[in-house]
């Protein structure tokens, strides 16, 4: 089967309306929670995917019983035991299971994809050797010894490379013997919104968390068995609405939440900012709302100077809009980025300025200039999110093929099919 995935063009502007799965985010957050709980737990809406996939293998390695009953997930938590995981390439498995696994009765070994060995890890292995874990290993694979409940207690940690590091540290930080305060002592942290959302789900399953700038303590104590209900994955909306921005159509997803700690809600002031028409709309069958997108006429889009630091995940889809737009753009703050699934910065500045563009690395960021683009070959790195900015491209270029599009089966399975079904109305 021939790798590359030839980008549909659009033949005018997109007029389209989209279901978007569960979020990946909350649904793996709701997997730890629902391990650790003191009871069972339900996940309706989970997302089904390669990284959720690989999240619940790790739950089942040691010993957590899942069962999918016909998209709904039920989770009865289990004396937790030693096993070997497969963590992929998903950072959410490889940061957040490692002090689950400190809570195990033996020894569980980590281990990934060959990209996710060069990953950083340090910060959470070294947090956790301060908390009285014992681990072998700085890198994938590694190994967590388990055998007593951990002590636990205060730990400083230097999480500007991904906000990840304290979340797993808090997910799994009720169980610890003295519970967990983790301090963030480097630069600016990352997705900030992430952490919320691990601060909100660990109170809705009655657990006592007291924050203050960059410190964060969990107390020791139950975590509760309950329903979890997950949203939209709002990232994985955001190409959907990048078609309307770059076609001059309009793209309506269903069921947008209101209110949210998901960063991807962020897309909607992006959106606004580079010329489009967003609006919050009432669903047009059942409760809820759905959110429409329509783009400027010919998809003519404005730049904009922008911090991404709290929003990192959503750069691929911004840097696409940026080289497609008709003023120059700079996108901040994302440094971080260079340690994720690839280091993106790299990635979208080489894929953007081999098909004619011209975007130039920062320190911390991405500079455009506007300038044509052209037919091309179009690199996914084995990233998701690389691999959706190609397909945004490839709507209005012309001879754009993507590599690798299967990669998108990381956190939205079967992407290329809803993409053809949009383009192909």
């Amino acid at each position: 089967m021939n790798a590359n995935w030839p980008a549909p063009t659009a033949p005018g502007p997109i007029r389209w309306t989209q279901h978007i799965p569960g979020s990946k985010s909350i649904t793996n957050r709701a997997y730890i929670l629902a391990a650790l709980a003191d009871y069972p737990s339900v996940i309706e809406g989970a997302l089904h995917s390669r990284d959720t996939a690989l999240m619940a293998n790790a739950l089942r390695s040691m010993g957590t019983l899942i069962r999918d009953d016909d998209g709904v997930v039920h989770l009865d938590p289990r004396p937790l035991h030693g096993g070997s995981i497969d963590c992929g390439l998903a950072g959410t498995v490889m940061r957040f299971v490692p002090p689950v696994a400190a809570l195990s009765t033996g020894t569980v070994v980590f281990d990934g994809d060959p990209q996710a060995r060069t990953r950083p890890m340090s910060t959470i292995l070294e947090a956790l050797r301060a908390l009285g874990v014992s681990i072998e290993g700085d890198l994938l694979p590694f190994m967590v010894v388990g055998g007593k409940t951990p002590a636990g207690g205060t730990v400083e940690i230097d999480a500007s490379a991904s906000s990840q590091f304290v979340s797993g540290l808090l997910l799994a930080a009720p169980k610890f013997d003295k519970g967990i305060t983790v301090r963030h002592v480097g630069g600016k942290l990352p997705s900030m919104p992430h952490i919320e959302m691990t601060i909100a789900m660990l109170r809705q399953a009655g657990v006592r968390v007291d924050e203050s700038e960059n410190q964060w303590q969990v107390h020791p104590g139950p975590i509760r068995g309950r329903t979890w209900r997950v949203e939209p994955d709002l990232s994985n909306a955001t190409p959907f609405l990048a078609a309307a921005a770059v076609t001059g159509g309009t793209v309506r997803i269903h069921d947008w939440p209101l209110n949210t700690t998901q960063p991807g809600d962020v897309i909607r002031m992006i959106l606004e900012k580079m010329g489009c028409r967003v609006e919050i709309i009432a669903a047009e069958s059942g409760p809820g709302y759905d959110l429409e997108v329509t783009g400027p006429e010919n998809g003519q889009l404005m730049g904009m100077t922008l911090d991404m630091s709290d929003i990192g995940e959503l750069t691929p889809t911004v840097a696409a809009l940026a080289a497609l737009a008709d003023t120059p753009s700079t996108l901040t703050g994302i440094a971080h980025l260079r340690g994720h699934e690839t280091d993106r910065l790299a990635a979208l500045s080489a894929e953007i300025n081999r098909l004619g563009g011209k975007c130039q690395e920062l320190p911390d960021g991405l500079a455009f200039t506007p300038a044509p683009l052209h037919a091309g070959l179009w690199h996914s790195y084995s990233d998701h999110r690389m691999a959706t900015a190609g397909a945004i491209i490839g709507l209005v270029v012309p001879g754009i093929e993507v590599e690798d599009i299967q990669t998108t089966a990381k956190t939205l399975p079967g992407f290329e099919t809803m993409w053809g079904d949009m383009v192909h109305v």
